[in-house]
């Protein structure tokens, strides 16, 4: 690598072409970056004891394919300040043409250049053919348009945004300008000039460390540019045209952020995280994801993979489903919660990748996961780390059947994390606060719109049928009796009390009679939330229970709850525990001599109880299982401790040997929580000890 400081327009004099790489992101400074560089210009020209302005560092690697006359070099990094600097002595070229009569007085540093010698210095080579005539080859549509500006044509249709504003803003400054001074700060421009030499300086690294901070380009930008850098130009071009263009199409005018936000859940989907991982480590991790499969697995199927995920999220994401009711419960699904992407794109893989999951098992899957979220809010239950759950549910979809998989992974949920009941969500549906609730609208909308006739509710709002002033007018005050106070308190903002309406300001606080009789009032509601208040006569706590009780229990329905075959969830934590326990063996545990004396006698006869008892070996201990655990063995000094899964009032044991485990705060080494404890000190225990393991057996295979 030589790097030297040099002015600016040394770097562009000489038959030369720098090119953008086709991996490298538009060109994207605005006017305000524009006007910080014409101040700085301005500045230094008009000051004689100003010799240099610093605008940072050039750095190219020589192309592979390189002409003989022109030296061909590829932009690894500057490209956003060679192209404004091009930008402007362009407009600087233009004016000058139009002030031809202008006298050209001495200057400090010569002469300012003609037109012509001024194109022919920085802007284009005059012996180049075709592409090869301009010194800057930038990508794509800034190439066009940049091309069309030092060609004095018009800007093409597509023209790039950013190179037709700049170069109108430069137009605009020129107009009074001293194109001396203008020149003279031009000329003054330094920078830190990198040429890396090939086969020995690393692009990418240097690229990175150039690039630390992270405030020019995302984690995506770099993980472009890492993937592609390392390939030649040939196949730079071909794996950007083929795979990460279209990705960037997809995500069209989405805020930059977006694909970030999509780069960090496919990453966490391929490495199999069992958490959401940082957004500012989504490169580093992907560096890591590439170096291990990239020896196995193609560039070429890692960005298919990409691109195939990236269709995924904005389907997901960004409403572009093309099947109605699966877009409409994405909808439903993205209004509760903003981090489903991973589990969502692992649904979307086994149903258009796999063919595992038909259109209507992955409906039922948004739905189940619409219900989860909503019920947890309902229920006033932790949704902050509902990120990390959804990749941990991401993970334990089996391919084979990701819907049953997935049943069984949201009913394996701990108790923090559970799917909440049909007792726990009506409970809360009639007697919470439900008008205070982030999703009341969506409750009240879905409860509507539960039909194949829906109405759109978009411009409604929430309307309390019992007003919500403080001091209800006589007509409520008497229809609800001396204990007004206390029943609008505890009934207001339940669910029987609120609706949705579109003449939330006609309404006010008007008494019940009004409300219904009105123009446009409860009678003339077109609503179905509506009938059950046009039908009464009267509006008290009765009637607020009555449409809160039937209004649970068609949400009950909307909102189903989680229905699991409970064996094969057993069963799939038994396999789960098969998988953990297989990094033990009853070989490496630790025995004493009596001990392990008393654990060969035992152990045969328990594995001889049933065909379907599996045995599993832990770090101190041995459980035994069907599905559930029956019984477990805690080696103890010349001794074995059982840990037996029984209640205690239902364990028979004419010994009385047992002991009731509930009476301990933990037992050390288990890992299960049995309700009996039996300690085997001899020979003599083991047929009642066998004896209550049956019975637990017996318990746990029914």
């Amino acid at each position: 690598m030589n790097a030297q400081d040099i002015h600016l327009t040394e770097l562009l004099e000489g038959p030369k072409q720098f090119i953008v790489p086709i991996f490298q992101r538009d060109y994207s400074w605005g006017t305000k970056h524009c006007l910080q560089l014409w101040k700085d210009i301005i500045r230094v020209g008009s000051d004689p004891n100003a010799k240099a302005h610093f605008i940072g560092s050039v750095v190219y690697i020589a192309s592979e394919d390189n002409s003989a006359k022109i030296t061909r070099w590829l932009l690894i990094d500057g490209q956003q300040r060679l192209t404004t600097v091009a930008l402007l002595l362009t407009a600087v070229r233009n004016q000058m043409t139009i002030k031809h009569d202008i006298a050209q007085p001495q200057l400090e540093e010569g002469l300012l250049p003609a037109p012509d010698e001024l194109d022919d210095y920085y802007l284009r080579n005059r012996h180049g053919k075709a592409d090869l005539q301009y010194k800057l080859h930038l990508r794509r549509t800034d190439h066009d348009s940049l091309a069309s500006l030092l060609d004095g044509k018009e800007l093409p249709v597509n023209a790039s945004v950013r190179i037709r504003e700049n170069f109108e803003f430069f137009k605009d400054q020129l107009v009074e300008a001293d194109l001396n001074i203008v020149y003279l700060g031009i000329k003054k421009l330094v920078a830190v000039d990198v040429s890396l030499t090939r086969g020995q300086d690393d692009p990418q690294m240097i690229f990175e460390s150039l690039n630390s901070t992270g405030q020019d380009l995302t984690q995506a930008d770099l993980i472009r540019n890492f993937v592609l850098m390392r390939q030649e130009e040939k196949t730079q071009t071909q794996l950007y045209q083929d795979f990460w263009q279209p990705v960037e199409m997809i995500f069209g005018s989405h805020d930059r952020t977006d694909f970030d936000k999509f780069m960090r859940d496919y990453i966490t989907i391929q490495n199999k995280q069992g958490k959401q991982i940082n957004s500012d480590t989504v490169y580093h991790q992907f560096q890591t994801y590439y170096y291990e499969n990239s020896a196995t697995r193609p560039v070429v199927d890692i960005l298919a993979s990409v691109r195939t995920f990236a269709t995924y999220y904005v389907c997901y994401n960004f409403g572009q489903e093309q099947n109605s009711k699966l877009k409409d419960v994405f909808q439903r699904v993205h209004s509760l919660i903003d981090v489903a992407s991973p589990l969502v794109m692992r649904l979307y893989e086994c149903y258009e990748q796999f063919k595992t999951l038909t259109i209507d098992e992955f409906i039922e899957a948004m739905e189940l996961l619409e219900s989860y979220v909503f019920r947890r809010s309902m229920c006033d239950m932790q949704t902050r780390s509902l990120g990390q759950i959804f990749v941990s549910l991401s993970r334990r979809i089996k391919t084979e059947e990701p819907l049953l998989t997935l049943k069984i992974a949201l009913w394996r949920q701990g108790k923090n994390r559970r799917f909440p009941s049909d007792s726990e969500f009506r409970e809360s549906l009639e007697t919470r606060n439900v008008y205070d609730m982030r999703r009341c609208k969506y409750l009240l909308d879905r409860l509507e719109n539960d039909s194949k006739e829906q109405i759109n509710t978009s411009s409604f709002s929430i309307e309390h049928i019992m007003p919500q002033n403080e001091n209800l007018n006589d007509d409520w005050q008497t229809m609800l009796g001396p204990g007004w106070k206390e029943i609008k308190e505890l009934w207001l903002h339940r669910l029987g009390n609120v609706t949705l309406t579109g003449y939330n300001s006609e309404y006010q606080d008007r008494s019940f009679a009004d409300k219904k009789t009105i123009a446009n009032g409860f009678n003339d509601s077109p609503l179905r939330l509506n009938k059950y208040i046009r039908e009464q006569q009267a509006w008290t706590p009765v009637e607020m229970e009555k449409r809160g009780k039937h209004l649970a229990t068609k949400a009950i329905s909307i909102w189903p709850s989680l229905v699991v075959d409970i064996e094969v969830v057993k069963k799939s934590e038994l396999e789960d525990r098969k998988i953990q326990a297989a990094r033990f063996s009853v070989e490496k545990l630790e025995f004493d001599s009596e001990a392990k004396a008393l654990f060969d006698v035992l152990r045969p006869q328990i594995l001889a109880i049933g065909n379907d008892v599996a045995e599993l070996c832990w770090q101190k201990s041995v459980t035994y299982r069907v599905y559930d655990f029956f019984v477990e063995i805690i080696p103890r000094k010349h001794r074995l401790l059982l840990n037996i899964n029984l209640d205690y009032d239902e364990c028979d044991d004419p010994t009385q040997r047992i002991e009731n485990a509930t009476e301990y705060a933990f037992i050390t080494y288990a890992s299960e929580s049995g309700g009996v404890l039996f300690t085997v000190d001899n020979l003599t225990h083991l047929t009642p000890a066998m004896n209550i393991i049956r019975q637990a057996y017996e318990k746990v295979s029914e």
